[in-house]
């Protein structure tokens, strides 16, 4: 039969239950610091993947917004520089027909080939229009020159079409002109400018491929030639 426990081993036996349960407290503190230590490296872990993600996809879109704006950069200073080129060009063809318009005048200084010249572009408006009756329009200095050629006109005329035709000479053109002379029938209402300016003009939008080709080379980015 067992006795009763004296106040010794009372105590003794309430100090191996405290003894126990603060055993059983510190390992359960250390399993629970231990989850928490785990669960704060994953997420720590998580969080460092995510703001890494963040600041790649960050560098990489700063990136292509850096390479877009170089791009868009580059491409304006080319165009910048393909204007200034096309530019500067196409001043110096400009310069090329300013300087022609300024030998045009030198043209009447020559006499027999200037009344040539008269001839050929009187007989090609007269061709040109076919009319019965034309009138001629020319500086105040080349009338009498113009009318010289009248009748050599008419018998060439004739010869080419078979027809008559009937040719006035009278003055009109400027005269800063630098000669040359309008063809018109039909009191006005149809014109052949054989003036010197126009048919510099006309030379000038005829050539002007042919000479950007002979002066500056083929155009790389053209991709057909005729």
């Amino acid at each position: 039969m067992s006795r009763p426990l004296n106040d010794d081993e009372v105590i003794t036996e309430l100090k191996k239950m405290v003894a126990f349960i603060r055993q059983e407290a510190t390992e359960k503190a250390h399993e629970i610091q231990v989850k928490a230590d785990e669960e704060f490296a994953i997420e720590k872990a998580r969080i460092v993947r995510q703001e890494a993600q963040s600041i790649d996809e960050n560098f990489e879109r700063k990136k292509k917004n850096v390479e877009r704006a170089q791009k868009i950069a580059k491409s304006h200073r080319s165009n910048k520089a393909r204007l200034q080129l096309l530019e500067a060009r196409e001043k110096q063809l400009q310069s090329l027909f300013e300087d022609a318009s300024k030998e045009l005048v030198k043209l009447s200084n020559d006499s027999d080939a200037y009344k040539g010249l008269l001839a050929k572009l009187l007989l090609q408006g007269l061709l040109k229009l076919c009319e019965s009756e034309v009138t001629v329009v020319v500086r105040s200095t080349d009338v009498q020159t113009v009318q010289d050629l009248v009748q050599e006109a008419q018998s060439k005329f004739k010869e080419a079409t078979g027809r008559e035709t009937s040719i006035s000479v009278e003055e009109g053109l400027p005269g800063d002109s630098s000669g040359g002379l309008k063809v018109t029938a039909l009191g006005g209402r149809i014109v052949v400018d054989n003036t010197l300016e126009e048919r510099l003009r006309v030379l000038e939008d005829k050539m002007l491929p042919e000479l950007r080709y002979e002066l500056f080379g083929a155009n790389p980015n053209r991709k057909f030639f005729t």
